[in-house]
């Protein structure tokens, strides 16, 4: 593992390791004074059997790195992962309720000890204050069950999210053309869970599309997780062709190897997975898709994103030979790229993804919230700006936390129709 990344993991297990203790003294306090299914005499060895089990997999992150470079055994990390996610998340909410009632109780110590007369909460109120830990602690199992569901089923809820769009530059030959984006398929995440996903293909061919467009990302770091895939994916059926481009995943940067050979080997390996699964995988370029005598230009980039990913997208170049007044289709897999360049272009429609909506939020009717809005201002969805269209995918498969939670898999349909 890189010093840097240990470092993190190192600092994260001295936080968890913290919080631990709060919420172990949280949890004592709640049980103090009563035998209530002996929860003084069976909780430190619960608590702490949990606990050390979390310990040993960050450990076993950080010392045994180097084996995730077999994609066998992302198994474990995902496991361990997303064991820590799954317990962490419900101790961090009990501690905000038990640091609350610990300022209460504190904040009462010290008015106490200035002028007793004042104290309002002696005695029996303090004893009361429980009821704040004990609220936290019921609490505490809502995102418990969330995050046990998300990685259990909601991994695999694949949502078909569809939407209409109407063009003027788009040829009548293509009015109700209808298009299937799937992006993010990080597929060394699935491990051998092929029935899940053979049903999220066999929905996307029931949706009769005519265009598949996979926006980037088809592995996790390394070219031998597609072993077994291929033939899976390659059902995927549309009536005037597949076309893919690269996510910042597809490049390798975050595998270890011994050597720059054996990167360029890999690279060129998910490359050649996407044209084993039937994508036309578009390097910088653009082509034009044809019906009934008229056309408009599809074009595909690298990948192309802000905050340090990388920026091998050459969008001039993809648009070389592009009629300025043809209706245009861009892939490109980092949804920044669309406002630090696409808006300065005539692009219609822009399709990414790489943002995986976190794999977390909430999404009710129309409203939808994330964490990772705060960080892409285009994040899951359809936007538009004038007449410029962007969607962004939520993504197919998932990485680091094996699950979704009110973020759901997406595949999505779209139907282009002619205003011309």
């Amino acid at each position: 593992m890189r010093p840097q990344v240990a470092i993190v993991f190192s600092i994260t297990l001295i936080i968890f390791l913290l919080i631990d203790f709060y919420v172990y003294k949280g949890l004592k306090h709640i049980g103090s004074g009563s035998d209530f299914l002996n929860w003084q005499k069976w909780l430190p060895y619960a608590y702490w059997t949990l606990s050390v089990v979390t310990y040993v997999g960050v450990l076993f992150m950080i010392l045994g790195s180097r084996s995730f470079s077999d994609p066998k055994n992302y198994v474990y990390f995902y496991g361990f992962f997303g064991f820590m996610i799954l317990f962490f998340v419900p101790k961090l909410v009990f501690s905000v309720f038990h640091l609350a009632e610990d300022l209460i109780r504190a904040g009462n110590w010290m008015v106490y000890k200035i002028s007793p007369t004042l104290n309002g909460l002696e005695g029996t109120g303090i004893s009361r204050m429980k009821f704040i830990s004990q609220t936290g602690l019921a609490l505490a199992a809502i995102p418990f069950t969330g995050i046990l569901y998300g990685m259990i089923q909601g991994r695999f809820n694949f949502k078909v999210l569809e939407h209409k769009l109407s063009f003027k530059k788009l040829p009548k030959a293509f009015d109700g053309l209808r298009i299937v984006q799937i992006s993010d398929i990080h597929i060394g995440s699935f491990f051998s869970n092929h029935k899940p996903v053979e049903a999220a293909i066999a929905s996307i061919n029931q949706l009769k599309p005519d265009l598949i467009f996979f926006t980037g990302d088809l592995v996790n770091n390394y070219a031998k997780e597609t072993d077994g895939w291929i033939d899976i994916f390659s059902k995927l059926e549309a009536k005037m062709g597949k076309y893919s481009i690269l996510g910042n995943h597809d490049y390798g940067d975050y595998g270890q190897y011994d050597s720059e050979e054996e990167k360029t080997a890999n690279f060129e390996g998910v490359k050649q997975a996407n044209r084993d699964m039937g994508f036309r995988l578009m390097l910088n370029e653009s082509l034009k898709i044809q019906k009934d005598g008229e056309e408009f230009d599809l074009i595909g980039v690298e990948n192309w994103g802000e905050g340090g990913f990388h920026k091998k997208g050459d969008l001039p170049k993809a648009l070389q030979g592009v009629n300025p007044e043809s209706f245009k289709l861009l892939l490109s897999h980092d949804p920044s790229h669309w406002d630090s360049q696409v808006r300065d272009t005539d692009i219609d429609l822009t399709l990414s993804g790489h943002t995986h909506g976190m794999q977390f939020g909430v999404e009710i009717g129309n409203f939808k919230w994330s964490p990772v809005k705060y960080r892409y201002p285009r994040w899951a969805g359809l936007y538009r700006e004038s007449e410029q269209y962007i969607h962004v995918n939520r993504g197919f498969g998932y990485i680091g936390f094996p699950g979704r939670v009110g973020i759901m898999p997406e595949i999505t349909l779209i139907e282009l129709n002619s205003q011309a």
